[in-house]
């Protein structure tokens, strides 16, 4: 196997610098790893996942001496691109073993600073890539490249992963801006897409967002009429199990605060899209104040959301508090 490997990687510095940079090219290459580990498997009777992770790090070690022949700086190109050929196995194979994933990921943002190629598709669509950046997904459909993106999450959750973005801040996988976004976070591009269903699955995991993301959202509901599209009301709805009301958590809201939230949305709250209990009128509920607290402590641990199902309480709270019930 590395003796193959190391023949390949040998003729592969020989091709043009573009030349994975068509998708079909970069399945055709998948494929021939795919039939490289499964034949190595059946000859030499060896575990797939071990003999996976083989040929991914191969494809590591290529990348990383590409970079150091020419100053420690990525040329991009197919000596980037094969990154995503590695993506495509350890999705392929499921590889379970989280620190050579999370090795692939820290790969990819040390060059590119983000993770668009993962979640670009998974939000929008396998052919929203190519009109947006240019680049076409690696995977055949919307859903498909949605459970890679949570396969990816899930162990960069597990690796504790952390990244340093452009300001000097520490952040996670999950809250990665997309570059051709305008810098938004995954979080933000669902909500304003209107994808509940996805924005679910992202606050599950701990997805962070600020005030400035939900009073957006409100300002979105509250001028339509009293006409609420379902979808908004869901995101409305997801978002208020994760934090104490709408407000930020060290935010005091007073006298005068109550009655601009009256003012401002009067309809929301009136027609009920807005819970009294989650908008500072009334106390919140004990409960759902400690789902809010016993998720942050999770969130700090690398816990959520498979931590939760670790917790001695009954199967009831562990849906509670996965977001799964209100």
């Amino acid at each position: 196997m590395e003796v193959i490997l190391e023949l390949f990687f040998e003729n592969f510095s020989q091709l043009e610098r573009n030349a994975l940079h068509a998708r079909y090219k970069r399945r055709a290459m998948s494929e021939y790893f795919n039939t490289l580990i499964e034949g190595c498997c059946r000859g030499e009777e060896c575990d797939s996942q071990k003999t996976c992770r083989d040929a991914i790090i191969a494809i590591l070690r290529y990348h990383e001496k590409s970079m150091k022949t020419n100053g420690s700086v990525c040329m991009m190109g197919k000596c980037h691109n094969v990154l995503y050929v590695a993506v495509r196995l350890c999705y392929d194979w499921q590889l379970k073993d989280t620190p050579t994933v999370a090795a692939v990921l820290d790969h990819i943002y040390l060059c590119e600073k983000t993770f668009e190629r993962i979640w670009v598709g998974a939000l929008f669509g396998i052919r929203a890539p190519y009109f947006v950046a240019g680049w076409k997904s690696d995977f055949d459909d919307q859903e498909e490249n949605f459970r890679a993106a949570i396969y990816f999450l899930d162990h960069a959750t597990n690796a504790g992963s952390e990244y340093v973005n452009d300001n000097g801040e520490i952040i996670r996988f999950i809250d990665v801006p997309i570059e051709s976004c305008g810098k938004a976070t995954p979080l933000k591009v669902a909500i304003q897409l209107g994808l509940s269903d996805k924005l679910h699955i992202l606050l599950r995991f701990g997805a962070q967002y600020d005030g400035v993301i939900l009073e957006s959202l409100l300002d979105n509901l509250n001028s339509n009429n009293r006409k609420y599209p379902y979808n908004l009301v869901n995101c409305l709805q997801f978002l208020l199990r994760t934090s104490p009301s709408i407000y930020d958590n060290n935010r005091e809201v007073n006298k005068e605060g109550k009655r601009e939230i009256l003012e401002r949305f009067p309809y929301l709250i009136e027609d009920c899209i807005i819970p009294i209990k989650r908008c500072g009128i009334e106390p919140p509920e004990l409960k759902h104040l400690c789902r809010c607290c016993i998720r942050q402590n999770l969130w700090q641990n690398y816990q959520l959301p498979n931590g939760i199902r670790m917790l001695p309480v009954p199967e009831s709270l562990h849906k509670y508090l996965d977001l799964l019930a209100d």
